[in-house]
């Protein structure tokens, strides 16, 4: 009973922040990399798509608002993107530009930074967009086509961030990214700090394992409001055919047992982001259920934070 009080006044202050503060989240997408339905797949869990009895859903991306300032940003370039710039033009009622003042982005997996594609000229041609990348994304960018062709075509403007140093977006608005272990083929792996106003949010959709995380997960939910958390498999036995040891990611049962003797308000905190089509935590009525009788939460698209 306790835990569901907690949970209550949770969710309402929540909603009182999100009606009254200038700044805030908006979700664009909550799937891997392949998206949901995925490419290929014919099983149960993308069938319910191609069926009708669930909606597609985007690749995980964040826009981040400032209504003040009249200006956002957006946190991942998807392979989605047009998709997800419509959504938040039709979620904000058409109030901001189009384009968002700057991308940022984490790394160098298709699901993270393939978007920019669609800001070239065989696409929109835009000038100048900003775009944010710690400094091997940034490099790969500028040395690998086409990307390189959107640089120099100037369709982009890429900036540099640096691991652990804020980035000032807005009066109200900071960004600190921080380098989260993961396979680094391409680019460093960033996750994200982000500083809304006096509240923080916490942004680390793909991770190698908490255990190889330099700061304590748990410690770092505990100072934080709220926090997007890879959840990306549910168990291993989604992908009997794949090595697990070759991706890597935490499960959600390994995340909400490490945070199993934390208070149900450190617990509502999490708000898992990143589902592969083959987690049924994307698609399973029960387990979903499961996941909240335990106090987390699960990121929705086009829900205000």
């Amino acid at each position: 009973m306790m835990n569901k009080l907690i949970s209550f006044l949770l969710f309402y202050s929540g909603l009182v922040f999100a009606q009254t503060d200038s700044t805030y989240i908006i979700v664009l997408g909550i799937a891997q990399d392949g998206g949901y339905p995925h490419i290929g797949c014919h099983k149960q869990c993308c069938m319910k798509v191609y069926n009708g009895e669930l909606l597609h859903k985007s690749v995980v991306s964040l826009a981040v608002v400032d209504e003040k300032t009249n200006q956002w940003w957006l946190i991942e370039a998807t392979p989605d993107i047009t998709a997800q710039l419509e959504n938040f033009r039709t979620l904000t009622k058409n109030r901001f530009s189009y384009l968002p003042d700057a991308i940022l982005l984490t790394h160098a997996h298709i699901g993270h930074y393939t978007g920019l594609m669609y800001l070239g000229r065989e696409a929109l041609g835009v000038h100048g967009q900003r775009v944010y990348a710690l400094p091997r994304m940034k490099s790969f960018l500028e040395k690998n086509g086409p990307w390189s062709q959107l640089v120099e075509l100037n369709n982009i403007h890429l900036d540099t961030m640096a691991a652990d140093r804020p980035l000032q977006l807005s009066a109200k608005i900071h960004v600190t990214p921080f380098l989260v272990p993961h396979r680094d083929e391409y680019s460093e792996t960033a996750g994200f700090r982000i500083r809304l106003g006096e509240r923080t949010v916490l942004f680390i959709p793909d991770i190698d394992q908490w255990q190889r995380f330099s700061t304590s997960i748990v410690d770092l939910v505990k100072e934080t409001d709220l926090a997007f958390l890879d959840a990306t498999f549910y168990s291993h036995r989604e992908l009997p055919n794949r090595d697990p040891r070759d991706i890597p990611h935490p499960l959600i049962t390994e995340t909400m047992s490490l945070f199993e003797k934390s208070d149900a308000a450190t617990r509502f905190k999490i708000l898992f982001i990143h589902f592969n089509h083959s987690n049924p935590a994307l698609w399973e009525p029960s387990i979903r259920q499961e996941i909240k009788n335990k106090n987390y939460r699960l990121a929705e698209e086009g829900t205000r934070y």
